[in-house]
């Protein structure tokens, strides 16, 4: 159900059977990255920050509320798992259609991760359900900044209570910063997360936007005719097979790592 399997964790230790470890090891140092790939587990640790990057920018944008695991949306089983699931599966390819899931969104530093999937994998999902006939990038914006049950904005949010907003409140359109893509699209401007560009790095933490029933001057379409909403929405097991079933079916997930 719930983009491309959104990930967000903050590696504090790890521990692989009796290898664990030095407490004295910085998260983001390169002796961390050796010692997660020396283990040659599942994945392969990388450097996505350069290491001037203070740990307080980078639990901001860390935006899974911890609380979210004791909430969780009823549980869907695939009861026939696909005997053709292929090994690699790219949804761009198979619903080449649907122009949200080409699209790249940058969520400035604000800690609104939780609110960025569940926005782009609705998007996606109205896509492919409506067999191409209604392309709409749902605002994050919207979501971050009015749904006051999943958790606190830019300081970390509930994904599953970000999915009963939609359903239960319906959510507008709304694309990228700058743009006059839909209702409203993204207030926080984006910022240089790592390589070098023409945009300005990024720094600090930002204010969580306020809750505004309206839409931006001369879209020409009234805030609530302008919502979607869900008919169903559910979580999947953690199961791989459950998840890769759904995933080919249906299309993208939100997913979090606590």
């Amino acid at each position: 159900m719930l983009k491309s399997l959104l990930v967000v964790g903050l590696l504090g230790a790890v521990c692989f059977g009796r290898e664990i470890h030095p407490k004295t090891w910085h998260p983001l140092s390169d002796q961390m990255i050796n010692f997660i790939n020396k283990i040659n587990t599942t994945w392969k640790a990388g450097r996505n920050f350069d290491k001037s990057i203070s740990m307080s920018y980078i639990r901001g944008l860390l935006g899974v509320n911890p609380k979210s695991k004791e909430y969780r949306l009823a549980e869907f089983v695939h009861e026939e798992i696909p005997d053709d699931l292929p090994e690699s599966f790219d949804a761009r390819e198979k619903w080449s259609h649907c122009e949200s899931i080409h699209l790249i969104r940058d969520q400035s530093t604000c800690g609104s991760c939780w609110a960025f999937g569940a926005a782009e994998a609705i998007s996606d999902r109205i896509c492919i359900h409506s067999k191409g006939k209604i392309q709409v990038n749902i605002s994050a914006e919207d979501l971050l900044e009015c749904c006051h049950t999943c958790g606190d904005g830019c300081n970390g949010g509930d994904t599953a209570a970000a999915w009963e907003y939609w359903k239960e409140n319906g959510l507008v359109s709304g694309g990228l910063y700058g743009t006059p893509d839909g209702c409203k699209p993204y207030s926080l401007a984006p910022c240089e997360h790592l390589t070098k560009s023409s945009l300005p790095n990024c720094t600090g933490s930002v204010p969580t936007p306020k809750c505004v029933h309206l839409c931006r001057k001369g879209y020409g379409k009234d805030y609530q005719n302008d919502k979607q909403f869900g008919k169903t929405v559910y979580s999947i097991s953690k199961n791989e097979k459950q998840i890769q079933t759904e995933i080919f079916k249906n299309g993208p997930v939100e997913a979090s790592l606590f």
